[in-house]
């Protein structure tokens, strides 16, 4: 009878203990054949999982959780995302999506346009860009992703000029023709410090990131001397794995996210200097 029993509770503990390994896997976002209901998103503080956190009683009403998990920089994003750390990410535009793609080989897709931030030129200095001396010192990020945002800025005001059939996304500092001030560029800051350069006076004028500036208390409709189109192609997006972009907890947040309810939150809470994409 010992015996007997002894079995009929191993049995039991494995039949238990099996039931627990299928829960985990149908609750996990990454493993199971049933539906995941958590959804872990990689994001940078400003904007991004500010709007995400007022996404998330929207996505618990479509029954699914969403956990944020808030990054500083512009690298781990991707590789922890590559790695299935998290299901998706929003901190990126498309220039810089594409470009990490083409050096790192991911397999990512893009399931949705959220919000443009519109990149600014900040100076402690000169108030225009017109003002700007001969030989002045512009300090711009390593992300080379942005050059072309700012040279294309510099362009429409008359500073520069680029080669003709360069397209603007991907304009380089070497595709500068013209160049009438005699402008002096500086690639070679993390987009993370610019905002402590622009504070600690460096240059006579640099390029933030909005989401960076926002963070740092600057205002970019106010504190920029000049300030990108709200047509800007560098919308930002939420990325996934390839094959991804079709599971119902993704069309989900992108849905939420697309949502009217969290567009004008956008323009309520930023008044502007970040928009939701068209």
């Amino acid at each position: 009878m010992k015996k007997i029993s002894s079995l009929f509770i191993l049995l039991a503990l494995i039949l238990a203990l099996s039931a627990c390994g299928t829960k985990d896997k149908g609750d996990n976002a990454s493993g199971g054949n049933e539906e995941q209901k958590t959804i872990k998103v990689g994001a940078s503080n400003t904007p991004h999982s500010i709007i995400l956190e007022k996404a998330t009683p929207l996505m618990e009403e479509k029954g699914y959780k969403l956990e944020i998990e808030p990054y500083q920089d512009y690298i781990l994003p991707n590789k922890d995302l590559e790695s299935g750390i998290i299901d998706a990410n929003y901190f990126q535009h498309i220039p810089y999506f594409e470009g990490q793609i083409a050096d790192f080989g991911y397999d990512f897709v893009n399931a949705g346009a959220i919000h443009i931030e519109p990149i600014g030129i900040y100076s402690k200095k000169y108030d225009s860009l017109d003002d700007l001396p001969d030989g002045a010192t512009i300090l711009i990020s390593n992300s080379v992703a942005d050059h072309g945002r700012v040279l294309a800025m510099l362009e429409e005001n008359g500073l520069i000029t680029l080669a003709d059939g360069v397209e603007k996304v991907k304009a380089e500092i070497s595709d500068i023709v013209d160049n009438p001030k005699n402008l002096k560029f500086e690639p070679d800051y993390e987009a993370a410090m610019m905002p402590q350069l622009y504070k600690n006076n460096e240059g006579d004028a640099l390029l933030i990131n909005s989401n960076y500036a926002i963070d740092a208390g600057l205002n970019p409709l106010e504190d920029a001397i000049a300030l990108e189109a709200t047509d800007s192609p560098y919308v930002n997006i939420i990325a996934v794995r390839a094959g991804d972009e079709d599971k119902e907890a993704v069309k989900a947040l992108v849905e939420v996210l697309k949502s009217k309810e969290i567009q004008d939150f956008i323009l309520e809470e930023w008044n502007g200097s970040v928009v939701p994409a068209k």
